[in-house]
């Protein structure tokens, strides 16, 4: 099965995370099938970006987001929509 999750990236004391693509079988850091975007948990404002195409397309498709990346795409599609009303007004 497929699953949306986190790798982390980084040094010690200054993790830096990828939203990926990968197999559940493998290891949090190890191979995985699409890079869908970054999660970067020391910064105040603008900490993660990720490629909503790319995401919905492999959730369509069975991958199951982990607990946080379900969450971060939460926060990306509220983000899009405020983004979109902001450009209508």
């Amino acid at each position: 099965m497929v699953v949306i999750r986190l790798s982390r990236k980084g040094c010690k004391k200054n993790p830096f995370y990828r939203v990926v693509a990968a197999d559940q079988r493998c290891p949090r850091d190890g191979k995985f099938l699409e890079i869908l975007g970054t999660f970067d948990p020391l910064k105040e404002k603008d900490n993660f970006r990720i490629d909503l195409a790319k995401t919905d397309k492999w959730i369509k498709n069975g991958a199951q987001p982990s607990k946080t990346v379900a969450a971060l795409l939460k926060k990306a599609q509220a983000a899009l929509l405020k983004n979109a009303q902001a450009t209508q007004n």
